[in-house]
């Protein structure tokens, strides 16, 4: 029954968005189905195959490989402290090694190059322009913000449908640096499967809403991912925005723990009922159409509407605490769903962006971010639904 479902959501999902599409005749249907195969193949290759599964773990001992490394480091500078409990110590300080690590890799081309091919091949098998398929690919590495920065000769020329495309499929990510912090919170192995898939998450249902037609467009270059002069600059430039990347999520850790908690209490004084107790029964109807079990639906649907309202981080944080009387299939199916920048919050920094590239093109994304961030929360769910479908 859970199965029917989740196939029954997905298809629920693709319609919804053929009825917003602004362009109906424009949409790529071909396109669409080679991406959605690619996601199927890949969620059950990694979840129901014994390769799949050894890759998998494999990829998992060896992340947890480098975060060993990053904390020796972090017990030398914090001494006894990094044995704590600390979360800011043992999670938070993980960004700052392996964001090093991205820029050693981007300075010595491996990271660009293969970012461009990989972009390459995904926009010849889906139809798509160079610059939507570079974006969504790069932005499963480095984010949404510099993914875009990445392309940033490119945006004064996107036509409207086209920045919808990279804004939303920017957002259906999350940055590699941060993955080490994700994985000590919930269970690594659907941090890594959401990755690949949440790429054609973003452009199946952007593409729909926002269809864009096939053409020719400049070719990538991958020398604006690489403004270091040499690999010291690089180590140096890429350890400092770790650490202002661990600063800037603790501070706003702080802030929003602490406020869902004042309103927490101040719903729970006037109604009887939390914010957060509300949030879970008003996605609990998205809950049980990804194939999560009745029993839980509101449960998971609460962590989502956190994820959506604050950012994954404190959504994590309270999921973590509910992993162990929660199903393996409703812990996989919200773990995947909570891997994107898909939230209020990020809406500010794209807009941010943009500004900084192009101001016609900011003014422009201000008028469909709400759309943006509707079509990518889309995309979450998208991606927790196929994993469901596996597990």
């Amino acid at each position: 029954m859970g199965l029917l479902t989740a196939i029954a959501g997905i298809v629920l999902l693709i319609c919804i968005a053929y009825m917003m599409s602004n362009d109906k005749k424009r949409v790529n249907f071909k396109g669409i189905g080679v991406m959605m195969i690619i996601q199927l193949g890949i969620a059950f290759f990694m979840l129901n195959t014994s390769i799949g599964q050894q890759a998998l773990q494999a990829v998992v001992n060896g992340v947890n490989k480098v975060l060993s490394f990053g904390k020796e480091g972090t017990a030398f500078v914090f001494g006894d402290i990094g044995g704590t409990d600390a979360f800011f110590i043992n999670v938070l300080m993980a960004i700052i090694f392996v964001t090093s690590l991205l820029g050693i890799l981007t300075y010595t081309r491996i990271l660009p190059l293969a970012i461009k091919y990989i972009g390459g091949f995904v926009a010849k098998i889906t139809g798509l322009p160079k610059v939507e398929s570079f974006v969504a690919v790069n932005s499963m590495v480095f984010g949404d913000t510099t993914a875009i920065l990445s392309v940033k000769s490119q945006i004064p020329k996107l036509s409207a449908n086209r920045l919808f495309v990279v804004t939303t499929s920017s957002l259906v990510a999350v940055s590699c640096s941060i993955l080490g912090a994700y994985m000590q919170m919930i269970p690594a192995e659907f941090v890594l499967v959401a990755l690949p898939i949440n790429i054609f998450s973003g452009l199946i249902l952007s593409s729909i809403v926002c269809p864009v037609p096939e053409e020719e467009d400049e070719d990538i270059d991958i020398k604006e991912m690489i403004p270091e002069k040499s690999i010291f600059e690089a180590i140096g430039n890429w350890t400092l925005l770790g650490g202002r990347t661990a600063l800037i999520v603790g501070a706003m850790l702080i802030t929003y723990v602490a406020l869902l908690a004042m309103i927490n209490a101040g719903f729970d004084a006037v109604i009887g009922m939390t914010f957060t107790e509300i949030l879970g029964y008003i996605f609990a109807p998205v809950a049980f159409m990804m194939g999560i079990p009745a029993s839980e639906i509101v449960q998971a649907g609460s962590v989502m509407g956190t994820k959506l309202a604050a950012n994954e981080f404190v959504a994590m944080l309270g999921f973590a605490e509910m992993i162990p009387d929660l199903s393996p299939k409703t812990v996989g199916i919200v773990s995947a769903f909570l891997i994107s920048f898909a939230n209020f919050s990020s809406i500010g920094i794209i807009l941010g962006t943009v500004q900084a590239i192009n101001g016609e093109k900011a003014s422009m994304f201000a008028k469909m971010g709400l759309k943006v961030l509707l079509v990518a929360t889309m995309g979450s769910v998208l991606t927790g639904s196929i994993v469901g479908l596996f597990l």
